[in-house]
């Protein structure tokens, strides 16, 4: 009866709460839709071979053994080009019944020599075939040369199958980030907002406590009231996401994140239900802190008057606070010294920025009476006297506004900072290894080969084309490591055409039996031998020509034509020599020009294909912080006006006082609203205190990568953060003070 005539009475309190919850559930009810949707995604008929009731396609995964423990376990890659169907093979599919390469097929011939296997037979061919025979006389042909496809799994080689199988883990990446940010900023909100109703609430306890009340009976109102709250707003939520998860759906959709025919599904149950406890676990962790403090309240409280804080920080929130502190700075220090390359991916720099804010909103309390007097030193007059005063002395108020400032300022700042940063150091370093005037490109089937370069541009300068491909290598005995490679059809000619950033050795030594590594790779020494697996999965053993900086991740091998493992050249780079000849390069340029009209190439100079090719953050990435960036500033315009309705309500008898003192309507809404905007500015300055540092170790990691180092910050997205929270933290403060 007592909690529910307090949810009465109170309700006002605990509106900041209930909407928060709600709108963390509702996120997480519609994200978690979404990753239903997109890990089991609906059936859907095989558009390539849609007639044919087998389909044998060539091997697409490299296995291989390594060491598990005290045995030995396979472990698989997905190969950067499948292996063909090889003639041997579809001879004698023939003999079963009609063979059919459906449309689509694809060539198998690469830059290399693709034309034969390791054990020398013809391999010259297309990736899969379709056969009208019965699959058991169709598997016992095959055997284990290739890949039997029947039913649904005959998707496997349609030309969509792997742009859609990429784009579900992009939806997966993004919505698993959104509904972990949002649960993240939902309990910081929610047990900040809990945390200020029980500073607000002494009194209340105190009498409480005068009339007989236990602190155990003190702690179960409160966290009756949490579960109240947690129950009816999570349910408000799930609603609220049913109804927002088609709404997000089609912005994946139409953003080009998800495939065309993702769609919520109508029959799962299970994102309702994760969402829903999750609300009332996340309003009974908030309660949890603020009922034990509640619990400590005495009788005493009721007599007091003063509303200067005393004991804000009891020494459990400063020992936790202290320890995320030190695991936060620790962890970036320990990163940059031991694993660079581990910062500089978008996983660690979206979740390792919590650990440090979380640590300084925890003891923000101990640091907003500095930051407020540094910061209010210059405002003039008693009323700026008031309002620095008034800010430093009730540091609850303040480090409560400032809180979800604080929370949004950071992520933006460390989310947007550090893909920037990471994206222009990328730029920098491919700028910095082009060293040709133009680059022509194309798609399979468009003749693009060094060799009809060379014809159309003469010998007034040099042609290397390149194939994209990858290499494997089994590192410490234990795991399979894939590495990007570029397959070069001139290795003598490739110094003339790029800079590659060399730390040993020499790339003109690179031929049909060497590599070219860097120094991310276990094995990196001038000389030695490695064995590795080629693009199509074929072993070689290769020796090491030179060895590269590791740089931001872009500087990845690089092998002759003969081990392109069945790649075909992409691209074709030209330098004009002599170089500055303005004659030649605009005689190159339109030799060039005239033969890719015919030829259907992409003719660039180096300046416009780096433009266009420049690193940058990918549509997905840039949704998923435009998403959780959305949610941080939700949270932030419910918690500042709670927060700041709560504190207003409370301070009727303080402003009065004011008035009586001889204090204008104006001048009482003015020290109002100037301790919301100091609050705020606290949030803001704390906020750009965790990005710099966050930056920072990005910037530490970049120069140990011997990467370009230049650290961007987003100060358009942080002033458009911290603009709306002053607009939201004035109107409420204007509004709650008028009633006065």
């Amino acid at each position: 009866m007592l909690t529910l005539s307090s949810l009465r009475t109170r309700w006002a309190a605990l509106f900041g709460s209930f909407v928060a919850v709600m709108v963390g559930v509702g996120v997480m009810t519609a994200m978690g839709l979404g990753l239903a949707a997109s890990l089991d995604p609906p059936a859907r008929a095989p558009e390539r071979f849609g007639s044919s009731p087998v389909v044998v396609a060539g091997q697409d995964r490299l296995t291989v053994e390594v060491r598990r423990g005290p045995g030995t376990a396979r472990v698989s890659q997905k190969l950067a080009r499948p292996q063909p169907v090889d003639k041997r093979l579809l001879a004698e599919l023939r003999k079963l019944g009609p063979v059919t390469t459906g449309a689509g097929g694809t060539d198998t011939t690469g830059v290399g020599a693709a034309g034969a296997d390791s054990g020398g037979a013809a391999t010259g061919g297309v990736d899969a075939v379709g056969v009208d025979a019965p699959v058991t006389e169709v598997r016992a042909v095959v055997g284990e040369r290739a890949r039997v496809l029947t039913g649904d799994a005959r998707r496997q080689v349609d030309p969509s199958y792997e742009r859609d199988a990429q784009a579900l883990v992009a939806v997966n990446s993004l919505l698993g980030t959104a509904g972990g940010v949002a649960a993240f900023v939902s309990v910081l909100v929610t047990a900040s907002t809990f945390a200020f109703v029980v500073a607000l609430r002494r009194r209340e306890f105190g009498l409480l406590r005068m009339a007989g009340a236990t602190p155990g009976q003190v702690r179960r109102l409160l966290l009756g009231e949490a579960v109240a709250v947690g129950l009816v707003a999570s349910g408000a939520g799930c609603a609220l996401g049913a109804w927002g998860a088609p709404l997000l759906v089609r912005e994946l959709v139409g953003g080009g994140v998800a495939p065309t025919w993702f769609a919520v599904p109508d029959t799962v149950v299970w994102p309702y239900h994760l969402a829903f406890w999750t609300g009332v676990s996340v309003a009974l962790a908030g309660a949890w802190v603020a009922a034990r403090r509640a619990g400590r309240i005495g009788p005493v409280e009721a007599l007091r008057e003063a509303s200067v804080d005393t004991g804000v920080l009891p020494l459990s929130r400063r020992v936790i606070g202290g320890l995320l502190l030190v695991a936060g700075l620790g962890l970036l220090a320990w990163k940059v010294g031991t694993d660079p390359a581990e910062l500089l991916k978008r996983k660690t720099y979206t979740t390792q920025p919590m650990l440090l804010i979380t640590a300084v909103a925890a003891l923000a309390p101990l640091l907003v009476r500095p930051v407020v007097r540094l910061a209010g030193a210059a405002l003039p007059g008693a009323v700026g006297l008031l309002i620095r005063e008034n800010a430093a002395t009730s540091v609850r108020r303040t480090a409560a506004v400032a809180a979800p400032v604080l929370v949004t300022v950071a992520l933006a700042g460390s989310l947007l900072g550090a893909a920037g940063t990471v994206a222009g150091a990328k730029g920098a370093e491919a700028a910095a290894r082009t060293g040709a005037d133009f680059v022509i490109t194309g798609g399979a089937g468009t003749g693009l080969r060094d060799t009809a370069v060379r014809g159309a541009v003469g010998d007034g300068a040099t042609v290397v084309g390149s194939a994209s491909t990858a290499v494997y290598v089994v590192e410490e005995g234990t795991a399979l490591v894939r590495s990007e490679a570029r397959a070069v059809t001139d290795a003598a000619a490739l110094t003339s055409v790029s800079r590659l950033p060399v730390v040993a050795g020499d790339v003109r030594d690179l031929d049909d039996r060497s590599i070219v590594v860097n120094e991310e790779w276990e094995r990196h020494e001038v000389g030695e031998s490695v064995r590795v697996w080629l693009g199509d999965g074929r072993p070689v053993r290769l020796r090491i020509a030179a060895v590269l900086a590791e740089g931001t991740g872009d500087n990845g091998a690089y092998v002759t034509a003969a081990n392109a493992g069945g790649a075909v050249v992409d691209r074709v780079e030209v330098r004009v020599a002599p170089r500055g000849s303005g004659v030649e390069r605009a005689g190159v340029a339109a030799a060039l020009e005239g033969r890719s009209e015919r030829a259907g190439w992409t003719v660039r100079s180096a300046g416009e294909w780096l433009a266009a090719n420049r690193p940058g953050t990918k549509a997905h990435t840039r949704l998923g912080f435009a998403v959780v960036l959305g949610i941080a500033l939700v949270y932030a315009g419910i918690s500042l006006a709670g927060t700041l309705l709560m504190a207003t309500s409370a301070r009727g008898a303080e402003l009065r006082s004011l008035r009586l003192a001889g204090a204008t309507r104006g001048q009482v809404r003015a020290v109002v609203v100037g301790e919301a905007l100091a609050a705020i500015a606290v949030g803001a300055l704390l906020g750009v205190a965790v990005t710099a540092v966050n930056l920072a170790g990005v910037a530490g990691a970049l120069g140990v990568l011997s990467a370009p180092v230049g650290v961007t910050v987003p100060w358009e997205v942080l002033g458009a953060c911290v603009g709306a929270c002053v607009g939201v933290g004035g109107v409420v403060a204007v509004a709650s003070a008028g009633v006065r």
